[in-house]
Order: C-alpha cells, then structure tokens, then sequence
C-alpha cells in the first residue's frame, strides 16, 4: 500500500497542505522545528488514532481553530480509498470512508499501515514497561484492526474498575468491570504471546546479522502465573489474582492484574538489555525490534509504509546498510532529515524540502 495524496488542515504548524506523494523513496528535509515530523504524525495517527509524540490531541489543533484535518488517498492492492479526519481537542473525532461518514473513527483502522523508526526507539529498550507494551500492541492492531477495538476496550475496563477501586465500592459493584477486564485482558495477552512466539525468532536472526557476538532474545513477564495463548486460561488465572489482591487494590485504587501491567524483557545472552546493554547494543536491538515488526507484516502479506524519522545520523555504518536495505524493499519509505548530508548517498528518490509549515519539492 502507499499514499498517493496527503492533505493536513490546521493540523500543527500547517494551516493547509496538499501533498502529492509516490511509491518508493520521499525525503523530506528541514531543520528541526520546520514541521517535517508534523507529516509523519499525521500519517501515523491514520495508523493508530494516536499521536506519538503527546498523550492528547489538543497540540495537534492549531490555535485558534477548533479542528484539525488529515485526509489521506490511499492505494490499496485492490482499491483507492479516501481516509478524512476530523480531530477535536474538545469532543469525539469524527471520520469518513470514500467520502462517508462512519459511526466511530475506529473504522479507519487497518486501512492506513505504517511502522516508524527514530531516535526515540531507544526507549523501547531503555524506556518504562509502557513503551515495550505499546510497542507489541501496535503490532497486534497492525496485524488485525480488530485487535484495536478489544485493546480500547480493555483499557476502558480498567479506567472504570480504577474509578470504583478508588470510591472503595463493594464487590458487588466491583465484579462485573472484574470479568470485563479478565475478559479482555485473557484476548490480549493470548494475542501478544501467540504473535511473539513468531515475531521472536525473527528479531534474533536479524540481531545476529547485525552484532553476532552475544544472541538477543524476549519474554513475556505477566501480572499472572503461567501466561497462555488460550484466553479462557489468562481470564481465569487474572480473576483469581484478583481475589489475592482485592484488598491491596483498594488500597491503592488500583487495577494491579492485567495486561496494563506485563512488560516485554529484553536479552543479550544471559542479561536484560536494559542496564546492561551498551549504547551501540542498544541500537541494533532496536532497530532490530522495527526491521522484525516490517519483516513480520510482510510474511502477514501486508505492505506498511515505512518511516524513518531523523535517524540516519544516528547509526553507524553496518546499522545503516540494513535500514537502506528495508528502505529500498519497501512499496513506499518517507524519510526525514535535518541536512541532506545526514541521508546515505545511496538512497535516491523524491526530494521535499520544508520550512515555515510549507512543502516544496525539488524538480
């Protein structure tokens, strides 16, 4: 898949843009702070219906206005399709398919794919247990869109089983948003361990090319005893976990089981990755954590589009050569960079340059 078109409205620095896009190699090129990652925010939130880089989409809405606007043209295998949304700072986002309105922004989920890679990948290896959880749950709504609904879901379980927890309601309140949370939690964590048990073997072969001299590995590290891929077995062993916590839980106002609290360990040989590796190990298991995710969805049949955020200046020679390689493989690769001497001379293609929350292209 790739964008043909791309159109922002009072989306950030961008008052109107209307960009035209090709498959292969796009570069955009501008210092920081001229707009070039408010591009790739747009499009990654078509992806995921979250920005990346704030926790709400108040900054996403310029001042003054009361809505921004990504519209994006969209080639599937099979089909055009024009994906439009409405982002409200103050109400529910509304959204259109092919120029139709449909009941929840959700429905855009699957229809825009894409993976990103920046500087900020460190904290996947370095970061809080949050990072490492979203990171594997964005595979699992890249994989199947349905996966998004069931994650909302679950989260919207917890927020309202917390709320109780804090009011110290009784059971009796309390045991519904218990199976709601158990239910959902069950699916996720069956998911997550179902799609490591493939994505693992990926990224240690991708590690080994990249430094062979110690072998990367992950777990699962669960809030349960005995995670599983059947999801009757995770619901039944968060529901009982529950019962040993309840009063700790209340205490706290706390949901303190569940998939919101597992964490992905990261290792080299014998040693967690974080506190152990060094800056350069560091590295190459992140990228080899993004050139997995890629090399995963392709096997799925899938063509994301693959964005690579300021981060060539930041890898060495053999890091390099292998984001060119993916770079090149892709159906559709957006790059950005502060200087044009920061991109590899061997990756060739459009060139835009931004300033001042406008584009032009070069030719």
């Amino acid at each position: 898949m790739f964008i043909s078109h791309l159109s922002l409205s009072t989306f950030r620095s961008y008052q109107n843009l209307e960009l035209d896009l090709a498959p292969g190699i796009s570069v955009f090129v501008g210092r920081n702070g001229e707009g070039k990652t408010n591009i790739v925010e747009a499009i990654l939130y078509l992806s995921f219906l979250s920005s990346h880089r704030v926790s709400n989409d108040q900054p996403l809405v310029q001042l003054g206005s009361q809505s921004a606007y990504i519209r994006a043209t969209t080639q599937l295998p099979d089909r055009e399709v024009l994906v439009e949304l409405e982002i409200n700072a103050e109400k529910a986002n509304r959204a259109r398919i092919n120029q139709n309105p449909v009941r929840s922004q959700k429905e855009l989920f699957g229809i825009v794919q894409a993976i990103y890679f920046s500087p900020e990948d460190l904290d996947l290896v370095r970061g809080d247990p949050s990072e490492r959880r979203k990171f594997i749950d964005q595979i699992l709504m890249l994989r199947s869109p349905r996966m998004a609904g069931i994650i909302s879901d679950y989260e919207r379980a917890v927020r309202q089983r917390n709320a109780l927890l804090k009011s110290r309601a009784g059971n009796e309140s309390l045991t519904s948003w218990d199976e709601q949370v158990a239910k959902f939690g069950g699916q996720i964590i069956s998911a997550r361990l179902q799609t490591l048990k493939e994505f693992e073997p990926i990224f240690a072969k991708i590690y080994q090319d990249i430094s062979s001299e110690k072998p990367a590995s992950i777990g699962y590290k669960s809030s349960t005893d005995n995670p599983s891929t059947d999801e009757a077995v995770n619901t039944a062993a968060i529901l009982e976990r529950m019962k040993i916590t309840r009063a700790a839980e209340i205490e706290r106002g706390l949901t303190l089981t569940g998939p919101h609290r597992d964490d992905l360990l990261l290792h080299l040989g014998n040693h967690l990755v974080k506190g152990y590796a060094s800056h350069g190990e560091s590295w190459s298991i992140a990228l080899s954590l993004k050139l997995a995710t890629y090399q995963l969805l392709k096997k799925d049949g899938l063509s994301p589009i693959l964005i690579l955020d300021d981060v060539f200046s930041e890898l060495d020679d053999l890091r390099r050569i292998q984001l060119i390689e993916l770079a090149k493989s892709a159906e559709q690769t957006l790059i950005t960079v502060a200087v044009e001497s920061d991109l590899p001379p061997e990756l060739e293609g459009a060139r835009f340059h931004v300033k001042s929350g406008s584009v032009s292209k070069d030719g």
